[in-house]
C-alpha cells in the first residue's frame, strides 16, 4: 500500500485534535485510553509526525466525541470540492466531499480515484452501520479477508462489515467511485 495523508492534512488534524483535547481537559493519556489509541501515537500525531490511517483517526475522534469529517473541517461550512486526504505518487487520491453529523451518526461522502497496484485499507474498528459505493469508471475490488466483491462501472454495492477490508482496481486497471460512509457516533 502506498501514499498516505497530504502533510498539511496531517499538521492540521494534529492541531485540531489538540485543541479538542484541550478543550474536553483530557491528558493525553485519558485520551489513549477513551480511544485505544497509543500515548505515543497521539503525541505523535499531535506535533505532525505521524501520518495515521483514517481508522487511528476514526478512533481518535471517537474518544474525542466527534468525527473524523468534523476534526477535518469538512460539513456544513466546508469547501465545496472536499478535502483531498490522502494521495500516492501513482497517481491515486481519496477526497472527503461532505459529511452530516447528528446526534447518533455522521454520514460522510467521500471520492475516490486508485490508479495501478495502489490498494487503500478501510474499515476503523468503530462499530459502523456500513458504506454504499458507487463505480464511475473501472472496475473496484473490495477485499475483507477471503471475500472478494467486485464492482463493475455503473453498479453500487456495500460494505457491512466490523473488519479492515481493502480496496483495489481489479487488474489494477484503476477505478473511481464515490463512498457514502455511515460512522455511528458514540452515546
Amino acid at each position: 500500500m502506498t501514499g498516505g495523508m497530504r502533510p498539511a492534512v496531517v499538521e492540521q488534524l494534529g492541531d485540531r485534535i489538540r485543541a479538542a483535547r484541550q478543550e474536553l481537559d483530557l491528558s493525553v493519556a485519558a485520551l489513549a485510553e477513551r480511544s485505544d489509541v497509543s500515548r505515543r501515537m497521539l503525541t505523535q500525531i499531535e506535533l505532525g509526525q505521524a501520518n495515521p490511517s483514517v481508522s487511528t483517526l476514526d478512533r481518535v475522534a471517537a474518544g474525542l466525541g466527534t468525527t473524523f469529517a468534523a476534526l477535518m473541517g469538512v460539513g456544513a461550512d466546508a469547501p465545496p470540492d472536499g478535502v483531498e486526504v490522502w494521495s500516492t505518487e501513482g497517481g491515486s487520491w481519496s477526497v472527503l466531499l461532505d459529511a452530516i453529523d447528528t446526534e447518533g451518526l455522521s454520514v460522510e461522502t467521500w471520492k475516490w480515484k486508485l490508479v495501478g497496484e495502489d490498494q487503500r485499507l478501510g474499515g476503523s474498528g468503530v462499530p459502523s452501520p456500513g458504506v454504499m459505493i458507487h463505480v464511475i469508471d473501472g472496475a473496484l475490488e473490495i477485499v475483507c479477508g477471503e471475500d472478494v466483491q467486485v464492482i463493475e462501472a455503473g453498479g453500487s454495492g456495500r460494505v457491512i462489515t466490523d473488519q479492515e477490508y481493502v480496496y483495489r482496481a481489479r487488474d489494477a486497471q484503476g477505478a473511481v467511485f464515490t463512498s457514502v460512509a455511515l460512522q455511528s457516533r458514540a452515546g
